[in-house]
């Protein structure tokens, strides 16, 4: 079922990388009423509404603590607009109080913070006024991170301004995805004003290959989804330029440089086909796991498109700041993240300046509409709350505490494995 999982003895990452995992708030803390997601969420009658999520709000002390014991250096977390601003024009101190406390906290704990801004929710009266989709109201964000920058720069250790908004192909989506280049831009310009901590986008680094390689539509429509997901955010940040199909370029002032790293996200690649009209194809099935009413949710392993796409990114350092699996068999878990850390160990010896890499996630947590998918190390009882760390957070400790992954590590947690031949792969996984 596994395969045969070939590796060096041991594989060691540089001196100074960190360790760490990632979040966002409206999917761990819980009771964000004041989003644009909750109110999407009881409009639409979502099967599974976030609610308290896992009430990382009122348990927060207790998680960093979790945190610390499981040798975590980064932690990813969001900070959530609509706590701070509820109504426009209103903000909410003790809101901002309780993540300053935060953040002060994981200093005391010598953790690095890595800080999103936007990682996809924002206040419902934002949402109301056509959020990003309209480029005029870039100056309401801005507005905010004017009030709220020079209060929590001390405490940032990497800004990400938005998280994934490359995602979606279709004409109605070019304009925002302009729009928040834009907002980056002049984001970056803002912080800069009061951090001299790094500035990046979290960008979902997706392969996208033709269902049918050797069928030209599927090719060109390939390159067509590649274009409008992943390169023209490459090709915005080298260049300054905004460019999309059926749209005009664009040159944006102080968009050219505005990311002092690449930050990226990854899981696994998509097929793309010329024949639907949303260019979508199946993906392979890796595993299955309970339905959520409509589908069962599919992840296939493709750690080769992690090296692949890293290595187009050579002219900046890089930091992984989300991958990660979702599986109820935490086997599977353990066996993604040792071959995608193989991967990574992979792209760092082919000069890619990787510096870090953040886990997704630290929790089981809300995916958007359901709690059944399970991405965390740590499980939560979404009943008490209760949190109880898996064997891959265990083994991911031992990897941040030696810098380096073995070959032994990995048969310590998968002992089935000691029943396969594994071959170190300098002997390409053969006798």
């Amino acid at each position: 079922m596994l395969g045969i999982f070939s590796m060096k003895d041991e594989i060691r990452f540089p001196e100074n990388f960190v360790w760490g995992s990632a979040t966002a708030g409206h999917q761990i803390e819980g009771d964000n009423i004041h989003s644009s997601n909750w109110h999407r969420e009881q409009a639409e009658h979502y099967p599974e509404p976030s609610g308290k999520a896992c009430n990382f709000w009122n348990l927060w002390k207790e998680d960093f603590a979790l945190l610390d014991e499981l040798g975590h250096k980064m932690f990813r977390m969001s900070i959530e607009w609509s706590r701070i601003e509820p109504e426009e024009g209103r903000h909410d101190e003790e809101a901002l109080k309780r993540y300053l406390a935060m953040f002060e906290e994981l200093k005391r704990r010598g953790c690095r913070l890595c800080l999103t801004l936007h990682h996809f929710s924002h206040p419902q009266w934002f949402e109301e006024k056509g959020e990003f989709c309209r480029r005029d109201n870039i100056g309401y964000f801005l507005r905010h991170l004017e009030y709220l920058v020079p209060k929590i720069a001390p405490y940032v250790d990497l800004w990400n301004i938005f998280n994934e908004f490359n995602n979606g192909d279709s004409l109605e989506l070019y304009d925002r995805k302009a729009n928040c280049l834009v907002a980056h831009a002049r984001a970056a310009a803002l912080i800069r004003s009061w951090s001299k901590a790094p500035i990046s986008t979290a960008h979902a680094m997706c392969p996208y290959q033709p269902r049918d390689p050797e069928d030209e539509f599927d090719v060109t429509r390939t390159r067509i989804r590649n274009w409008v997901i992943n390169d023209f955010f490459y090709h915005a940040i080298r260049t300054g330029e905004i460019l999309f199909p059926y749209r005009d370029g664009e040159v944006i002032d102080g968009l050219k440089h505005s990311c002092d790293f690449w930050s990226i996200n990854y899981y696994t690649r998509h097929f793309v086909t010329a024949r639907t009209a949303d260019g979508n194809a199946p993906r392979y099935e890796c595993h299955r796991i309970r339905p959520i009413n409509r589908e069962f949710y599919l992840e296939e392993f493709y750690p080769q498109g992690l090296v692949d796409g890293l290595c187009k990114l050579r002219d900046l350092p890089i930091y992984i700041t989300e991958n990660g699996f979702c599986c109820d068999d935490d086997r599977l878990r353990i066996l993604y993240l040792a071959r995608h850390l193989q991967a990574l160990a992979e792209a760092i010896e082919r000069s890619c300046d990787v510096r870090g890499y953040l886990y997704w996630s630290l929790f089981d947590n809300y995916e958007w509409g359901s709690f059944v998918p399970r991405f965390g190390m740590v499980g939560v009882d979404f009943k008490t709350f209760r949190r109880t760390p898996k064997p891959t957070a265990y083994f991911y400790r031992e990897i941040i505490r030696n810098n380096a992954m073995s070959r032994e590590l990995l048969l310590d947690y998968l002992p089935e494995f000691r029943d396969w031949i594994i071959y170190p792969a300098d002997q390409g996984g053969r006798p």
